[in-house]
């Protein structure tokens, strides 16, 4: 199918982050929105038609999609959810990587509290619309101001997701949608929690239809972490994802609501292939720096990043002291990272409390561990590295009421998701970071299919 192209120019990210658009009240382009992430999601996975997801090329071909969606730094999944329901880049939303740094050092406890983010979201705006949402596994989420909400909280015992709200909404969903569940079938391991979701948020579409549906497929990701990026597990996931995509599809149009629905598909971030591990904490714990009881200096982690942090932010001696270690390392271990400076980290919107970042280049990912040896061999797949190229690239396609059919978007970030939803659902918002890229909203009474060029509708004859 020959596909018209939308070609504009990506503004600047000092340009990006100056602005503030906030989108005003306005009529409605769909009365239901649909949120779909597909954890890991890449964009060849849509592109190359050799992939097993026919419900993706279906909606790529009838609607609208990008070539290649830029993440945020690091590419990882949590800050990632929160730029695309904030329009706000890390910087700004509070939600810097998976994991919090705290003054104790990485402390491992994850993210999952909406509280922490420090910028409005989407799931706000519907609320003070006056109109109702839904939450299937959405990271950092927990205590949203979301109607139906299963947040990304799942632990072992026999209530294995005690932050679900309302009360009752638990053992409603699985009396009428999945039947009893355990954890283990709500674990990465096992492909069933893609199924068990689907059929959730097929669920409480067919029964409440909220107006905004938010729904986190994760076993891509998992898969892609194992086996690389074309392991054959990689195949079975994605293929499971995709059926969940069908569960969700048909129920939008059991309930009755296909033609004022529209449908976006994306991910949090692309994947590469890893064959070494680097370990830079080994050279601060050598150094006497990161004695757990009397730390000095640290990197936090991110898999394929590591962001340098400072007990004592105005430290200058210890700074001046990390930089002599990394400039003192083999030429043969620093070809395999660049150090990304203050004002770079600043400039693409990353943790405002970090003094300086290593990226690892492709084929490397970055180890907090403190002991052991400084590079190792590594295996499967990873991401969290610096947005700059293609592999680590995510996608999105639009599909349904509102959508224009036919348009390729070249390049858009993360956080220009936000306010394609806020226009869709005439919402009040205000993206910070983030831009409505034009095209992708089908305006008000245009032909379909007519050629977009530098962003402006062009009437051929």
């Amino acid at each position: 199918m020959r596909r018209n192209t939308l070609c504009f120019a990506m503004a600047s990210l000092c340009l990006l982050f100056s602005s503030s658009p906030v989108f005003a009240q306005q009529p409605k382009q769909a009365k239901y929105v649909v949120l779909i992430s597909i954890d890991g999601l890449r964009p060849d996975f849509y592109l190359d038609p050799s992939w097993p997801v026919p419900n993706l090329h279906f909606m790529k071909d009838n609607g609208t999609y990008a070539e290649g969606v830029r993440g945020v730094f690091p590419t990882v999944t949590y800050p990632s959810h929160t730029t695309i329901i904030t329009g706000a880049m890390p910087a700004r939303h509070g939600i810097y990587y998976n994991t919090i740094f705290s003054d104790s050092g990485s402390t491992g406890t994850w993210y999952r509290d909406e509280k922490f983010i420090q910028t409005a979201t989407l799931w706000d705006a519907v609320h003070q619309g006056g109109m109702t949402s839904a939450c299937l596994s959405w990271p950092v989420s927990v205590g949203a101001p979301i109607d139906y909400n299963v947040p990304e909280s799942w632990e072992r015992g026999a209530n294995i997701n005690p932050n679900v709200a309302p009360a009752g909404l638990w053992e409603e969903i699985q009396q009428n949608a999945t039947g009893k569940l355990s954890y283990n079938q709500m674990t990465l391991n096992n492909l069933a929690i893609d199924e068990n979701l689907s059929r959730m948020a097929a669920y409480l579409l067919k029964k409440y239809k909220p107006n905004f549906t938010t729904v986190h497929i994760v076993c891509v990701d998992h898969a892609q972490h194992e086996t690389g990026r074309s392991g054959d597990e990689v195949k079975k996931a994605l293929a499971s994802a995709d059926h969940a995509v069908s569960n969700i599809l048909e129920a939008i149009q059991a309930a009755g609501i296909a033609d004022s629905t529209a449908i976006i598909v994306t991910g949090d971030h692309g994947f590469v292939d890893i064959n070494t591990s680097f370990n830079p904490n080994v050279l601060l714990a050598k150094n006497g720096l990161t004695d757990k009881n009397n730390w000095k200096a640290m990197f936090h982690s991110s898999s394929g990043s590591a962001f340098l942090h400072l007990k004592n932010k105005g430290d200058v001696k210890t700074l001046a002291k990390v930089r002599a270690i990394l400039d003192s390392v083999p030429a043969s271990v620093k070809k395999l990272y660049r150090i990304v400076e203050k004002p770079e980290l600043d400039k693409i919107g990353a943790d405002p409390n970090a003094v300086l970042a290593l990226a690892a280049i492709e084929g490397v990912s970055i180890s907090g561990s403190s002991s052991g040896g400084l590079v190792r061999p590594g295996r499967g797949g990873t991401h969290g590295f610096f947005p700059d190229f293609a592999h680590i690239e995510t996608g999105f396609i639009a599909y349904g009421a509102g959508i224009s059919n036919g348009v390729v978007v070249p390049k858009m970030g993360l956080e220009d998701i936000a306010p394609v939803i806020a226009n869709l659902l005439g919402l009040q918002f205000n993206a910070p970071d983030g831009v409505l890229l034009p095209g992708i909203i089908r305006s008000q009474g245009r032909r379909e299919n007519r050629p977009v060029v530098n962003g402006n509708i062009n009437d051929t004859k």
